[in-house]
């Protein structure tokens, strides 16, 4: 079946509170994706943000980032009373103050989980039920009592608790609360996903192939991992220059050490679908091509131009996936120069790859014709492109004549409406289109420039569904027309 989805990430969601979160204002988006029949939602890794408020760069794989924990429903609850009246009408999200503003009220909640017998029967029971809350909640409390530096650098004894494990007496009740903030989390996260899945809406959350070093799953899987005796990086990830930069991106993220994870069957990546696949429907994993050939840059190195590729147990690694996972959907981001042999892995299981209409655009031509395929999955672009105005104006004025001519017999009352109406009338089984392009917004809306830390990277939000909601009917007529509905 021909569908249509659409990608908006938590933290753009409209929101009073300096960043969108799982409130009533989630609910309405589903609601208004759902009139308009598009039927999958796309989002960004959940989990805790780090470095630069990059969402790619996480303290977890398995945790939640606690600011999208919604203060309304908490309200609702009975776990907070009043709520300062803050009336946020930044198009921008505020990492700080929504962290600072927030975390007073979850501690009022925790405070208040006592009187609440079955609230805390819940969090009791989510706490036996995933061994990976504590540690997570120990790792950030030390990570707290560390002036948030980068586990490397912890104190000695702090460093090691890993490997001991012993109870920390005098943290309890510190650790304890992290645990219930994570508790709140998936409580109301899979409280909004149950929303979206009774409303025919699927879920495709986005993970990173590669986990940061100040993380728990470097921390506690060292082994895992190519680094030296003090936990640094031998090497580390990125990918050579490319379309985005002349020095490549050198992402700072460990290299794992493939030979290791054979052994362990791959415990650490099938832990981990596994629990991405309880908490999304579809899981699209971040650059696939690493699966056959990653680029190894030596950590001395300050950018990408120095490195090599080298292969990847990709074939062994799959078979084990769907072995122990048979049921597990995946979709691969298959972007950029590869090798046949990243599209012969990717096809042998079957995986939807990607196609990014941005870059298929020749406007030195006036034919549209681009290749595509029903297993294909179709973006007008992603959260690491342009907008489709800000691409479309980025051109001199002979090439947005030509392309204008390419668009010309398609439905929309602009140039952008024309160029995402061609994608809904692709061969490709999955179109998924930026709220920014549905708005036809600038490169203002632009979520991230790869190779670019800080703002205004991933601080894009919107304020109202007003305009969302004046375009329900023509792409509810688009998507019926083009047979996605």
């Amino acid at each position: 079946m021909k569908k249509a989805g659409i990608l908006m990430p938590i933290f753009s969601l409209p929101s009073r509170h300096y960043i969108g979160d799982f409130g009533d204002m989630a609910y309405k988006f589903i609601d208004i994706i759902k009139q308009s029949k598009f039927k999958i939602w796309q989002i960004l890794p959940l989990n805790p943000i780090g470095y630069g408020n990059s969402p790619y760069q996480p303290y977890s794989s398995y945790a939640g980032e606690e600011i999208y924990i919604s203060l309304d429903k908490l309200k609702e609850e009975g776990l907070i009373e009043n709520i300062d009246d803050i009336n946020y009408k930044e198009e921008k999200v505020d990492y700080e103050k929504a962290r600072e503003f927030k975390t007073k009220y979850f501690k009022k909640a925790f405070n208040k989980m006592e009187e609440n017998g079955i609230l805390k029967a819940e969090f009791e029971k989510f706490v036996k039920e995933n061994s990976w809350v504590k540690t997570y909640a120990t790792f950030i409390t030390l990570k707290k009592n560390n002036s948030l530096k980068c586990w490397i650098e912890w104190d000695i004894k702090d460093k090691s608790w890993i490997d001991s494990r012993e109870e920390l007496y005098n943290l309890k009740d510190t650790i304890d609360y992290e645990m219930f903030v994570q508790f709140l989390f998936y409580k109301q996260w899979f409280e909004l996903k149950a929303y979206a899945n009774k409303n025919g809406i699927e879920i495709l959350g986005d993970i990173p192939i590669y986990v940061g070093i100040d993380s728990v799953d470097v921390w506690e899987n060292k082994d895992n991992f190519l680094l030296d005796k003090e936990g640094n990086p031998i090497f580390i990830a990125g990918v050579p220059p490319d379309y985005f930069s002349t020095t490549g991106q050198r992402w700072g993220n460990p290299i794992y050490d493939w030979d290791y994870m054979e052994k362990d069957n791959f415990k650490f990546w099938i832990d981990r679908l596994k629990w991405n696949k309880k908490i999304y429907d579809i899981i699209r994993i971040d650059h696939f091509r690493a699966f056959d050939t990653y680029w190894k840059i030596p950590s001395s190195c300050p950018t990408a131009v120095e490195g090599e590729w080298v292969e990847a147990p990709g074939y062994a690694l799959f078979d084990k996936i769907f072995s122990v996972i048979p049921d597990i959907k995946i979709v691969v981001e298959d972007l950029g120069d590869l090798r046949k042999e990243v599209l012969e892995l990717r096809d042998c299981y079957k995986l939807s790859g990607m196609k990014i209409l941005q870059f298929e655009l020749n406007p030195k031509e006036t034919n549209n014709d681009f290749e595509e395929t029903q297993n294909t999955i179709l973006y007008t672009g992603t959260h690491d492109n342009q907008t489709l105005k800000g691409a479309f104006y980025s051109f001199d004025k002979q090439d947005q004549e030509n392309i204008i001519k390419m668009f010309d017999k398609y439905c929309g009352d602009n140039i952008i409406d024309k160029m995402i109406y061609r994608c809904l009338d692709s061969l490709s089984n999955l179109v998924i289109i930026p709220t920014q392009d549905i708005l036809n917004m600038d490169d203002r809306a632009r979520i991230n420039t790869p190779s670019t830390i800080g703002s205004p990277n991933w601080e894009w939000k919107l304020n109202t569904y007003k305009e969302l909601i004046e375009k329900i009917d023509k792409y509810s007529n688009w998507i019926e027309k083009t047979n996605r509905a």
